[in-house]
């Protein structure tokens, strides 16, 4: 058997596989992989909206939750944004 043959052989194998793959259910872990990476795109940019918006607070005179609050609601919106574009480009 020639080196090419072999290789038409293993590549016809590996297309093989990875169809049979493609097939099969998602596993238990490859499931808790996703949502956590899903859950940690989401939540990410909401706490780091928070901690910097209450430290912009503590710098104005007086009782603020101004910066927390606007900040807190933009990384909510980062936060979806990041979490649909992961759903867009994992669902193909």
């Amino acid at each position: 058997m020639s080196f090419r043959n072999k290789l038409i052989e293993f590549t016809r194998r590996d297309a093989r596989r990875l169809q049979e793959q493609r097939r099969q259910s998602a596993s238990w872990l490859g499931v808790l992989l996703y949502g956590g990476t899903l859950g940690l795109l989401f939540v990410v940019p909401i706490v780091a909206g928070a901690y910097l918006g209450r430290w912009l607070d503590t710098l104005a005179d007086g009782y603020s939750v101004r910066w927390t609050v606007s900040l807190i609601v933009l990384g909510i919106v980062v936060g979806a944004y990041n979490a649909l574009r992961f759903l867009q480009e994992h669902s193909r």
